[in-house]
């Protein structure tokens, strides 16, 4: 509260103004008593500028807050230390912050973009499907066109028993909707999961997760949920007449890139047929490519009955889905009547751009040079205090000895251009999971900064 006689002066923090270009004019709102609104201008220049004197006898003052205090503020948070760089721009392999620096993006949105950011292509489908249309009816009722197409181009590029395509909002709701299909297709109940899997934060997605660390706290969790390690013989002779399904990842991401036996994977198939449970594979992080195959199970020679896709199945735009065959997809129509249903999910530009950045991946055989640059990667991560390095494709994990040494090191990357991050319920190793269309020179110089981050 000020006297009308007063002349308000804004100040312009020091860390906000680098975010403020020079000599363009700025409006911030003042609420008057009365309940109008008073629009008061002020110029960013090099030194604080004063604003015009104020008539109304009250006022309130909304302070010029930084935009590192408004994402703290008034954005939920998921930690107490978010990375927090202010990303403005994104293209290809790089990432921009508000004060122009590039960043190497040696994780890609967590395996969402595998073809890079703002593919031309996927840029492209968007704005076409936003001209034609966006949301108009809740999933399944009407015939879009995004949808339909993404659906048959991604079945023919799958074994003949997926031919049926579910799009959900995200990873996680196709996790949901697939626990919903082995009850239903089974009419058992239980399910099997592995310790130090991830398959999402939602109820039923957290209560597949192998970690009692992340669990505990949302308890009670669904029933009838069993862990056992992965790739455990244990696991398999779990499997009985009253398991509905097992729930898998391909490979397993969050626990630092661990790779199933192939004979293991191969005996899990069989047992899950012979006992009547479906075998549901998770490949929201390993697919598209991401492996040096398209689908991670084509390593092993085995497939699924449910598979679950999400993160690059959207080409940087939201969009999950579980696959399976017709006939197992064809009881969520029925007793009840929208067994399973989403309002946004499947939305046509998210269709739109996945296709689009579906059909970038295969015309552009992106997948081709993922071997020879995992190759690139292996051979250059030699140091010391690097303990291992595991790796399918370009989905990595540079062990070092602790997770303060892994911290102390994606500082550093940072600090000199390079965007890095730890895994779940491996924090002692460092992820590595860049678009597929990283550069070999651009290998080398993510490894020399990894190499001198450690020095």
């Amino acid at each position: 509260m000020i006297d009308s006689d007063a002349k308000v002066t804004f100040e312009c923090y020091r860390h906000f103004k680098p975010m403020l270009r020079e000599g363009e004019l700025y409006v911030k709102s003042i609420l008057i008593p009365e309940n109008n609104w008073s629009l008061c201008c002020f110029l960013i220049n090099k030194s604080l500028t004063e604003a015009p004197t104020v008539a109304p006898h009250k006022l309130y003052l909304c302070s010029l807050m930084s935009i590192n205090r408004m994402f703290r503020q008034y954005v939920a948070q998921t930690s107490d230390a978010p990375v927090g760089l202010h990303i403005t721009a994104a293209e290809g392999n790089y990432l921009y912050d508000a004060e122009g620096k590039k960043y190497l993006d040696l994780i890609g949105g967590i395996s969402v973009c595998n073809i890079g950011h703002r593919h031309p292509k996927v840029v492209e489908a968007i704005k076409q499907q936003a001209d034609e249309y966006l949301h108009v009816m809740v999933y399944g009722e009407l015939i879009q066109s995004p949808q339909v197409q993404y659906a048959e181009l991604l079945t023919k590029h799958l074994p003949t028993e997926l031919d049926c395509v579910y799009f959900t909002n995200s990873g996680a709701e196709a996790v949901e909707g697939a626990i919903k299909l082995a009850k239903r297709v089974t009419g058992k109940t239980n399910i099997i999961a592995c310790n130090n899997s991830y398959h999402g934060s939602t109820t039923g997605a957290l209560s597949l997760i192998g970690d009692e660390y992340w669990r505990n706290a949302f308890r009670p969790l669904m029933p009838g949920v069993h862990h056992y390690d992965y790739n455990s013989e244990t696991l398999i002779a779990a499997i009985d007449e009253h398991t509905a399904c097992v729930v898998i990842e391909t490979i397993q991401a969050e626990a630092g890139i661990i790779a199933p036996n192939k004979a293991w994977l191969q005996k899990l198939r069989d047992t899950c047929t012979n006992r009547g449970a479906l075998l549901i594979f998770d490949e929201i992080q390993c697919g598209f490519g991401r492996t040096g195959k398209l689908w991670g199970f084509e390593h092993y020679d085995v497939t699924p009955d449910v598979l679950l896709l999400g993160k690059a199945l959207g080409g940087g735009m939201p969009l999950g889905a579980f696959i399976s065959d017709h006939k197992n997809m064809w009881t969520l129509t029925n007793n009840p009547v929208l067994g399973h249903i989403t309002t946004f999910g499947g939305h046509p530009v998210c269709c739109a751009a996945g296709k689009a950045g579906f059909e970038a991946l295969l015309e552009e055989q992106m997948i081709k040079e993922v071997a020879d640059k995992e190759a690139l990667f292996l051979s250059l991560l030699q140091h010391e205090k690097i303990k291992a390095v595991r790796s399918t494709g370009l989905l990595m994990a540079i062990e070092l000895e602790s997770a303060e040494a892994v911290l102390t090191s994606i500082k550093k990357c940072i600090e000199k251009g390079l965007f890095s991050d730890w895994f779940l319920f491996a924090p002692h190793c460092i992820r590595i999971a860049p678009p597929l269309t990283i550069t070999h020179e651009e290998i080398r110089t993510a490894c020399r900064i990894i190499i001198e981050s450690l020095q």
